[in-house]
């Protein structure tokens, strides 16, 4: 890619931005880890919703989406069912309610809230931990493995080094570059510096949205975009059986799709939905998600925070990966996109970038580059504070002062860094390690974290076996299974790790002593929780005979059901206007305006009392 110097001095002027930003309000988070964690609960909703938005606006799941809406058309909404999407719906109406309720600083210390301190209660406090590390970890190898090809593709010089005998692609190079500076910053500011870039990191993403979309529209004879994909590209349906056929276009495609497992559509899209009802009730993983809920000032402000997110993440995001499509397809031939046959849609965010003219190319670039360094230090700032606030301060220094667990947390973020960039060199591709993220480590978090919430009889020890079942089973099923049926097994094999999980998890909660009734008493007074709650319910009407349990669960399930459409509608929008199927698009402004408004009744103006 040529590079012009208008360019380059735009790209320089972000870094030096983003630096200045990250290190003047540095100083903030120095005080405890309760402001280099959560910066002292102090922020908006609103900003919180920014930071969150901007987290979530990956490189990496950029070009995943991309890849995604060229494969299966529009219909690669319901694909996003798998992870799930909708969980900040629930999160939205009354998870992070519940979450933010308990007033504490991690997901790890949240699980103490829960069981209380015996020996069970202890074994799921570290698993948790333990579970926190990889999910970090895994993250940060992710992206390197996306920001490595993105930088590739758009800068061209062959970095490659041999160190120590281990030959370093070029690619991972550019991430390891890339991973250095924004670490800088990150571990040094903590939350106050995280939020303070993304905030500004968001805008700047927000003007390359627009002016990528606009160029695309301007220049993409939409025509040859409709004469490109095959019928039925364009409709969103849910069938029995994906219809979509490549052949005499792109016969892979059809390989891939069979592949998948997402052919026979009907039993899949069941699956998913099983499993995003469970995930979504399990609540977020313990990573930055969590964080931005626990920091939020009150419950109420925690819902709002997750409503906003979503209100200004999707539409850009989906402007960008509509816009990014048409212009690859408009610019390159199927041999351009290609590598050793299948789809290379890993690097169209580079190829697209440089047939952009002068000025703009340079401030897409930055865009880009916001958007990993947004997510990246996101993680940086999770992932430590289980290790600080949940292992170093409560097993091994518990009088540390505040000067020490700062430094402690300086440390323990760079050795995660370091491990994430490690795996990532040697991830084979972005897909391999959205795998492992997804099939492995996420299905071993459903059901234990699913049951938490909802009854009342689940101890440290059942949760402690769930999470263990859980996770090496999926682990089990993406070694052993991928033999079998290819990449079928993240789908088929769902139902069975959730049924062994389901069992592991009530059979030893059974089998062991319950939860220490003061415990559970105090948790369930505080958040008050709908679900399998009755003696615990009863046990506290005798000493409080004002305490009124939840009955808010058909309210919050109608919410949750509507939710989905709403959130649907900001997804599906921008993806018709961008595609020009105008009816389309104005149908999904219509329902989000709708729903919109039943949900100032049902949801915001309840949320306000």
């Amino acid at each position: 890619m040529h590079i012009e110097m208008i360019d380059l001095i735009i790209i320089c002027f972000y870094f030096l931005l983003i630096f200045f930003v990250g290190f003047w309000i540095s100083k903030k988070s120095s005080q405890n880890i309760q402001s280099y964690f959560l910066g002292n609960k102090s922020f908006s909703w609103w900003m919180l919703g920014f930071s969150n938005s901007s987290g979530m606006f990956d490189v990496s799941g950029a070009a995943w989406m991309i890849a995604m809406i060229f494969i299966y058309g529009v219909n690669m909404y319901w694909q996003q069912w798998a992870w799930p999407i909708w969980n900040q719906i629930v999160l939205m109406m009354f998870l992070s309610i519940w979450l933010r309720k308990s007033n504490v600083l991690t997901g790890a210390e949240w699980i103490s809230f829960r069981f209380g301190n015996d020996k069970g209660a202890k074994y799921s406090h570290l698993i948790t931990v333990v579970f926190a590390v990889l999910v970090c970890v895994s993250f940060i190898a992710y992206l390197t493995v996306g920001i490595g090809i993105f930088a590739q593709s758009i800068l061209g010089w062959n970095l490659s080094q041999t160190i120590m005998g281990v030959t370093i692609s070029s690619n991972k190079m550019y991430a390891i570059i890339i991973i250095c500076l924004t670490s800088i910053y990150s571990i040094k500011g903590g939350m106050y510096s995280v939020v303070a870039t993304e905030i500004i990191q968001y805008f700047i993403m927000i003007v390359c949205c627009i002016l990528i979309t606009y160029f695309a529209v301007k220049m993409v004879p939409i025509q040859k975009i409709y004469a490109f994909f095959p019928d039925g590209w364009l409709d969103l349906n849910i069938q029995s059986k994906i219809t979509l056929n490549w052949n005499n276009k792109w016969d892979n495609i059809n390989k891939i799709i069979d592949d998948s497992g997402f052919r026979s559509f009907g039993f899949v899209f069941s699956i998913m939905a099983l499993k995003g009802i469970w995930a979504s009730i399990a609540g977020p993983l313990p990573s930055y998600d969590m964080q931005r809920i626990l920091s939020t000032k009150s419950p109420k402000e925690a819902a709002k925070m997750n409503a906003f997110t979503m209100l200004v993440l999707y539409f850009p995001l989906y402007l960008l990966v509509a816009s990014m499509l048409i212009l690859s397809i408009y610019y390159f031939t199927i041999p351009d996109m290609t590598l050793n046959g299948t789809p290379n849609l890993s690097a169209l965010l580079g190829m697209v970038i440089d047939k952009l003219p002068i000025g703009l190319k340079g401030l897409i670039i930055a865009g880009m580059l916001a958007a990993f360094m947004s997510t990246f230090s996101a993680f940086v700032n999770s992932g430590p504070a289980y290790i600080v606030n949940d292992i170093y301060k409560k097993y091994i220094n518990p009088n540390a002062s505040n000067k020490k667990l700062i430094k402690m947390s300086y440390f323990y973020s760079f050795i995660l860094i370091l491990m994430g960039v490690c795996i990532g060199i040697f991830a084979k591709n972005v897909e391999s390690m959205f795998e492992i993220i997804t099939g492995g480590l996420y299905a071993g978090f459903v059901i234990p974290n699913a049951l938490k919430w909802i009854w009342w009889r689940l101890n440290g020890w059942g949760y402690f076996a769930g999470m263990v079942c859980g996770t090496l089973l999926s682990i089990l099923s993406i070694i052993f299974w991928k033999q079998i049926s290819n990449n079928q097994h993240l789908v088929m094999s769902f139902p069975i790790n959730l049924f062994f999980c389901l069992l592991t998890s009530i059979i030893v909660s059974i089998l062991t002593k319950p939860t220490d009734i003061n415990v559970s008493k105090h948790f369930y007074k505080i958040t008050n929780c709908w679900g399998f709650w009755k003696p615990i319910s009863d046990e506290i009407k005798k000493t409080d005979l004002n305490f009124k349990p939840n009955q808010n669960f058909l309210l919050d399930m109608f919410n949750v059901l509507i939710g989905i459409i709403w959130q649907m509608s900001l997804i599906l929008m921008p993806i018709y206007f961008v595609l020009r199927k105008f009816n389309s698009a104005f149908l999904f402004l219509a329902i989000f305006i709708l729903i919109s408004i039943i949900l100032k009744f049902t949801w915001y103006n309840k949320l306000q009392k």
